[in-house]
C-alpha cells in the first residue's frame, strides 16, 4: 500500500459530474494510509511558487527580526517559533525546525476573540518583509476554498449529503505554517527528527513541499513510506477530527520529517491546517455507527480536543491551558 494520487478534475464544484467517482477514491485512501496526493486542485502553481519564495525570504531574515514577532508575544499564538520550540514526539528530542504561524484575522469584537479561544485573533507580520501579509492572506483564501471542497467530497465518501459538514465552517480555525528544516545532523541518533512522529489534530492538512522531500508516513502495516514530492500536486492528510467523526473508519496516520535527501540544503514546506469552528460538535456520523452499537468516541467540541493536544505537545500548565479555553 502506498500513497494514492487523486485527480480532482471535474470534481471541484458542488454537484460536479465526477464528484461521486472522486469520493470513492477518497474513501479508499482514507480507510488506508489516511494520506493522498491531489492534482488539478485549483490552486494556481504561480501562487504556490510565490509563497515558497517568500518563505525562504522570511527565514533568511536576521534572527532578531524574527524573534521580534515571536508567537509567545501573541495571545492567539501567531508568529515565529525558533528551532527546538516544539516536540511533536514526546519520546524524541525537540524538533529541528523553525516556523511561522498565521491564519485568518479575527477582529477584537468577534465572540471567539472575546472568549479568548486559542488561535482566534490577529496576526503578527515582519516589518522587514511587508508583502508577506497580503501573500499569506491570498494563499489562505485559496487553500480554504480547496479544504471546504474536500470536506464536501469526504461527506459524499461517507454516503452523506454533500453539504453535511458545511454547518461546521462558520468561524473555522485556519492555520498556515511556514517551515524551514535545517539539514539532518551528521551522526544524529534515532531520537532526532525535523518533526517527530505525530498525527495532526484538526480535520485535514494540505501540504505544499519543496523538491527535497523528507516527509514519511506510517502506513497501517507499520511500514514507513516516503511522501515523495509530486510536481503540481499537494499532499493531503486527515487529522484526528476525522476518525472521531467517522467512528474510526477513516485513519489519521502518524507521520514525521527527516531532512535527509536535500544534499545539505534546508527543506521548506507549507502546511495549511483546516480545523472547523471551535464550538462545532464532533459526533460520529450516522453512516459509521451500526444500529445498536455504542460509538467508539465520546462526543466533544473541536476546542476541547485541541486543548488536550496543546497541553500534550507544549507542556502547558493547567492555568495556561485554561486561558486558551
Amino acid at each position: 500500500m502506498g500513497i494514492p494520487l487523486i485527480d480532482l478534475t471535474g470534481a471541484l464544484q458542488f454537484g460536479a459530474a465526477r464528484s461521486a467517482a472522486v469520493a470513492a477514491e477518497l474513501r479508499r485512501a482514507c480507510m488506508g494510509p489516511g494520506f493522498f496526493y491531489v492534482r488539478n486542485h485549483g490552486v494556481p502553481q504561480e501562487l504556490i511558487a510565490r509563497q515558497f519564495a517568500l518563505v525562504q525570504q522570511f527565514f533568511d531574515l536576521p534572527l532578531a527580526g524574527k524573534e521580534a514577532i515571536s508567537l509567545h508575544k501573541s495571545p492567539s499564538m501567531r508568529g515565529y517559533e525558533s528551532l527546538g520550540g516544539q516536540t511533536l514526539d514526546a519520546g524524541a528530542r525537540p524538533d529541528l525546525k523553525e516556523s511561522f504561524y498565521c491564519g485568518l484575522d479575527y477582529a477584537a469584537d468577534h465572540p471567539y476573540v472575546q472568549r479568548g479561544y486559542h488561535s482566534y485573533g490577529r496576526n503578527q507580520w515582519p516589518a522587514e518583509l511587508p508583502e508577506l501579509g497580503d501573500q499569506c492572506r491570498t494563499y489562505i483564501a485559496a487553500m480554504q476554498q480547496l479544504a471546504l471542497r474536500l470536506m464536501q467530497l469526504l461527506a459524499l465518501s461517507l454516503h452523506l449529503p454533500e453539504d453535511y459538514f458545511d454547518h461546521t465552517h462558520a468561524s473555522p480555525m485556519l492555520t498556515l505554517r511556514l517551515l524551514r528544516y535545517p539539514p539532518h545532523p551528521e551522526g544524529a541518533d534515532a531520537l532526532t527528527f525535523g518533526a517527530g512522529e505525530h498525527t495532526d489534530w484538526g480535520a485535514i492538512t494540505l501540504l505544499a513541499q519543496d523538491r527535497h522531500g523528507g516527509l514519511e508516513v506510517k502506513l497501517p502495516s507499520g511500514e514507513w513510506a516516503a511522501a515523495t514530492p509530486v510536481e503540481g500536486a499537494l499532499v493531503v492528510n486527515l487529522g484526528d477530527m476525522i476518525p472521531r467523526w467517522t467512528n474510526g473508519l477513516y485513519r489519521s496516520n502518524p507521520h514525521r520529517v527527516r531532512n535527509v535527501h536535500s544534499g545539505g540544503a534546508p527543506r521548506h514546506s507549507i502546511p495549511f491546517f483546516y480545523t472547523p469552528d471551535y464550538e462545532a460538535q464532533v459526533v460520529p456520523v450516522p453512516t459509521c455507527v451500526p444500529a445498536g452499537e455504542v460509538p467508539r468516541y465520546e462526543p466533544c467540541t473541536v476546542g476541547e480536543h485541541l486543548q488536550a493536544m496543546y497541553r500534550k505537545t507544549y507542556g502547558l500548565s493547567d492555568s495556561k491551558q485554561a486561558a486558551m479555553a
